[in-house]
C-alpha cells in the first residue's frame, strides 16, 4: 500500500515539474549530413539525419539536443519530414533527467519506425551572436576576422553510425582551422567525415578563424505597431514594406529622412533606407518607418466576428538579427472577446489602452514580445475578435454632434447682443454694407439685361424680324428698369449714412443712362437700316458697329471700375 501511494505521488511530481522524457536505447542514427553556413552573421545549421530502430517496438518520435554551450544562442529550430511536401513536424521541449545543462526538444514523425525500419528527417537550426570578431579591434583597412567555435560531432542523444559535416565560409581566406582526419578544403568548403560510431553526447572541439567581411547589422529593438481601422485601413509602423503600402515615411529624432528611394515592385515594395552616417562597428542608429495598407488584405469578418492576419515580423534586411520584437495590435474601440495564435512561443504582456481622436474610452492594445529572432521567424499571426458593427457609427455621430453644438455656440453668439450701450457707427456701417450688397446685386441683374439686349440685337441683326425683336424686349426692358429703380431707392437709403458711397452708386446710375442710350441708338440703327427692301454697305454697317462697341465697352468699364472699389 505504501508502495502504491509512493508511486502516485513520485507520477504527481512528474507531471507537475513539466514535460519529461526518456532517452530510447533502440533508437540508433544510422547516418548524419550536416551543413554548416558561416557566409553571414548567422551560423545556419541544416541536418539530414537517417533514423533507424534497432528495436522490437516501434518509435513514435526522437530527440533533438542542443549543448549548454550553444543554446542561448539558438534563435530557431525547425524540423521538416523528407518527403516532397517537406510536412512540418511537431516540436516541444522536454527535460531529461541527468542532462539539466543541454536542451531537448521532442520531434514527433509523420509515420511511426517499426523494427528494422528507417526514416530520414532534416532539422534546421539558426544560431545568432556566435560568431566573435578575433582579433576585436582592426583599422577600417584591414580584413575583418571572425571566430567560430563549434564540434566536429553532432551533439546527439543517439550512437551515431556515421555522419560527416560540409562548412561553407563566405570567403576562401582562412587563417587557421581545426584537422580532425578524414578532412579536406576546397575554396570556401571545409568538409569534415565520415567520421563513424559516435558515441552519444560527443564533443570534439572545432575552430574556424577566417575572413568574413559581412555587415554584423542588428536590431536591438524593433517595436512594430499595427493600428486597424474598419473604416478601410491598416497604419503600420516598423521597418518593412509589403507591396500594398502606401504614403511611406522614414524619419529619425531630428526628421524626415530624404536620402532614401522606394521601388514598387511586383510583390512587395522596396525601400533602400541610407541613414544618416555610415555605421562603424559598435556605431547606432534609430529611425522609424511608417506605411498604410487596405486592410482588405489581412482583415476579414463574418457578422461581428474578425480575423486579422498579419505578420508578427516582417523582413528587414537580408540575414537580420532582431535582439528584441514588440509588436503592438491596436484594434478598434469596442473590440472584445480577444484569441491569439502565434506560430511560436512568445511572451503576451498586459493589454493596454490607446487614446487618439473621437475615443471615449479608448482602444485595445495587445503586445506581443519575442526575443532573439531571425528571417525564419517571419511568419502571420491570427488575432480573433469580436466587434459590433453598429459601433462603426460612433465616430460620424460624435463628429455631427461636434458640429451641431458648433454652430449652435456661432448662431447664439451672433445674434445676441452682448454690449451694454448700442454702437451707432458699427450698426451704421452694418447697414450700409447690407444696402451695398444689395446694390451689387442689382446691379449683376442689370448686367445680365445688357447681356440679353446684345443676344437679341444680335438676333435682329440675322434676322431682320423687328417685331420678334421687339417681343422679345418687353420682359428684358422690365427686369431693367425694376433693378434701375431699386438702386435708385438704396441711393436715397444709403447717403444718410455715407455720402461718399452714395455718390458713387448715382455716378454708376449716370453712366448706366449713358449705356443705356448706346443701346437704343444701336436698336434704331438696326430697325431703319436693316429693315426689309433697305440695304447698307457691308463697310459702313462694321464701322458704325465697332463705334458702337467701342463706347459701351467704355461705359462697361467705368461701371466695373465703381463697383470694384466698392467690394
Amino acid at each position: 500500500m505504501i508502495f502504491s501511494r509512493l508511486l502516485v505521488f513520485c507520477s504527481f511530481l512528474l507531471l507537475v515539474s513539466g514535460a519529461a522524457d526518456v532517452i530510447n536505447k533502440d533508437l540508433v542514427v544510422a547516418n548524419v549530413e550536416r551543413s554548416l553556413d558561416l557566409s553571414s552573421q548567422l551560423l545556419k545549421v541544416s541536418h539530414k539525419i537517417t533514423l533507424e530502430n534497432s528495436g522490437k517496438g516501434v518509435i513514435k518520435y526522437f530527440l533533438f539536443s542542443v549543448d549548454s554551450d550553444k543554446v542561448k544562442n539558438l534563435s530557431f529550430l525547425g524540423a521538416t519530414g523528407s518527403d516532397t511536401y517537406r510536412t512540418p513536424l511537431k516540436l516541444s521541449q522536454v527535460n531529461i533527467p541527468g542532462h539539466k545543462d543541454a536542451k531537448f526538444w521532442r520531434i514527433d514523425l509523420k509515420d511511426d519506425i517499426t523494427s528494422g525500419k528507417s526514416v530520414t528527417v532534416e532539422v534546421e537550426c539558426v544560431f545568432t551572436h556566435i560568431l566573435k570578431p578575433h582579433p576585436a579591434e582592426i583599422l577600417q583597412k584591414e580584413k575583418q576576422l571572425v571566430l567560430y567555435r563549434g564540434s566536429h560531432y553532432l551533439y546527439s542523444p543517439y550512437l551515431v553510425k556515421k555522419q560527416s559535416t560540409t562548412i561553407t565560409l563566405s570567403s576562401k581566406n582562412v587563417e587557421s582551422y581545426s584537422k580532425l582526419k578524414p578532412m579536406s578544403q576546397t575554396d570556401n568548403v571545409i568538409t569534415y567525415g565520415p567520421y563513424e560510431n559516435i558515441a552519444p553526447f560527443s564533443v570534439s572541439p572545432m575552430d574556424i578563424h577566417y575572413e568574413n567581411n559581412s555587415p554584423f547589422l542588428v536590431i536591438t529593438r524593433l517595436e512594430r505597431v499595427i493600428e486597424v481601422s474598419h473604416w478601410g485601413n491598416i497604419a503600420v509602423e516598423e521597418t518593412l514594406l509589403p507591396a500594398s503600402a502606401s504614403d511611406v515615411y522614414y524619419r529619425d529624432q531630428i526628421g524626415n529622412i530624404s536620402t532614401s528611394h522606394m521601388r514598387i515592385l511586383s510583390d512587395s515594395v522596396e525601400l533602400d533606407v541610407r541613414p544618416r552616417f555610415p555605421l562603424f562597428g559598435g556605431w547606432k542608429t534609430h529611425y522609424v518607418i511608417g506605411y498604410n495598407v487596405p486592410s482588405y488584405e489581412y482583415l476579414f469578418n463574418s457578422g461581428d466576428d474578425y480575423l486579422l492576419k498579419m505578420r508578427l515580423l516582417d523582413h528587414a534586411f537580408d540575414d537580420m538579427v532582431v535582439d528584441e520584437l514588440v509588436t503592438k495590435v491596436i484594434l478598434p474601440e469596442g473590440a472584445h472577446n480577444f484569441v491569439l495564435k502565434t506560430p511560436y512561443d512568445v511572451e503576451r504582456l498586459p493589454d493596454s489602452l490607446h487614446y487618439t481622436y473621437l475615443d471615449t474610452k479608448g482602444r485595445t492594445v495587445i503586445t506581443i514580445r519575442k526575443m532573439n529572432l531571425v528571417e525564419n521567424h517571419i511568419q502571420d499571426f491570427e488575432l480573433h475578435y469580436q466587434f459590433p458593427r453598429i459601433l462603426m457609427l460612433q465616430e460620424p455621430l460624435l463628429v455631427v454632434v461636434a458640429f451641431y453644438f458648433l454652430f449652435l455656440l456661432v448662431i447664439i453668439y451672433v445674434r445676441l447682443d452682448f454690449s451694454i450701450t448700442k454702437d451707432e457707427a458699427s450698426e451704421s456701417k452694418m447697414r450700409v454694407a447690407g444696402y451695398c450688397e444689395k446694390v451689387l446685386s442689382h446691379q449683376d441683374e442689370r448686367a445680365i439685361s445688357y447681356q440679353n439686349y446684345d443676344e437679341q440685337l444680335a438676333k435682329l441683326k440675322s434676322s431682320k424680324d423687328v417685331n420678334a425683336f421687339q417681343g422679345a424686349m418687353k420682359s428684358i426692358n422690365q427686369s431693367y428698369k425694376e433693378n434701375t429703380a431699386a438702386i435708385s431707392d438704396l441711393v436715397s437709403k444709403i447717403k444718410p449714412d455715407a455720402a461718399e458711397l452714395a455718390d458713387k452708386i448715382s455716378e454708376i446710375q449716370k453712366i448706366d443712362r449713358n449705356l443705356r442710350e448706346l443701346y437704343k441708338h444701336q436698336q434704331a440703327f438696326y430697325t431703319d437700316k436693316l429693315g426689309a427692301g433697305k440695304n447698307i454697305p457691308r463697310q459702313q454697317l462694321i464701322d458704325t458697329e465697332n463705334q458702337f462697341n467701342k463706347k459701351k465697352e467704355e461705359c462697361i468699364e467705368k461701371i466695373n471700375a465703381i463697383v470694384k472699389s466698392m467690394q
